[in-house]
């Protein structure tokens, strides 16, 4: 039997297929990459997280500048590869143990502790402010009236075709979770070996230990400022860096007597008690 090839029918109502799998009812309905990678480990490249790690503390603008080549090849903001998000949980469990050991005398508490500082201190955090920065950020500061803030259309995880450029709810989390890699440094590492004295009863120690927050959270709102601003369809976006003046005022008031360690600290959220240790 001779192969045979059919050309498409001119006189075909649709649109023409030839060449190409014909379309089908859930094309349009697609899983994300990211969900996709999410136990493929080979795939993932944890040697780029690392970088990104340590360039977030010496130079974070630089995570945001490859997004551009990311952007003309995937045609996507948003990098689909959960090597960050893996890594970070590791290194929060490495310190949920720290602290578990420290300041959790049973093993309930430490099982706890580690589920809070995963799930909640940096998944769910980060799921609420990309969440609330994909509504706002991406409506209020979209193109719009010079010196007015526009609004547009968003996607999830991807550009849709023949629609213009629009914030994607899966770079708002890559966003977040960087932005929370300099908190994990700050509170939950340098806090942890400085309790005893940042703990004490002194203003000296008060003074460090509440400037340790204003340096966590000063970064996690800087970060996020550089993760949008690198986005050049958005305007305004130095508003982002309205909190930091919020933070610093805080900040000063705080030095009259509350002790953001005493109070704040990361394995309280998880029920522990920071005993005769901390103070």
């Amino acid at each position: 039997m001779n192969p045979h090839i059919s050309l498409p029918r001119h006189n075909s109502s649709g649109p023409s297929t030839f060449g190409s799998t014909p379309p089908t009812r859930n094309e349009g309905i697609r899983m994300p990459r990211f969900f996709k990678r999410l136990f493929k480990f080979p795939q993932m490249d944890f040697e780029m997280a690392i970088w990104e790690m340590t360039s977030l503390i010496i130079a974070p603008k630089k995570v945001f500048r490859s997004i551009y080549y990311h952007k003309q090849t995937k045609n996507t903001w948003h990098r689909p590869d959960p090597s960050f998000t893996y890594l970070l949980s590791f290194f929060l469990l490495l310190t949920s143990l720290a602290w578990s050991l420290a300041y959790a005398p049973t093993l309930s508490q430490t099982l706890r502790i580690t589920l809070t500082f995963i799930f909640i201190h940096f998944l769910g955090t980060s799921l609420l402010i990309s969440t609330l920065s994909y509504f706002l950020v991406g409506r209020l500061l979209g193109p719009g009236v010079p010196g007015l803030p526009g609004r547009r259309r968003q996607g999830l995880f991807s550009q849709p075709p023949g629609e213009g450029e629009m914030l994607e709810f899966g770079y708002c989390f890559d966003v977040s979770i960087r932005a929370f890699f300099p908190v994990w440094v700050v509170l939950y590492v340098v806090q942890f070996l400085g309790m005893p004295f940042v703990g004490k009863e002194y203003w000296v120690s008060l003074f460090f230990g509440n400037t340790l927050y204003l340096i966590a959270f000063g970064y996690y709102t800087i970060i996020n400022f550089l993760g949008y601003n690198a986005l050049p369809f958005l305007q305004h976006t130095e508003l982002l860096l309205a909190p930091t003046a919020v933070l610093i005022i805080l900040w000063f008031a705080s030095l009259f007597g509350f002790s953001m360690p005493r109070h704040l600290a990361p394995v309280l959220w998880a029920g522990a008690n920071l005993g005769s240790k901390a103070v």
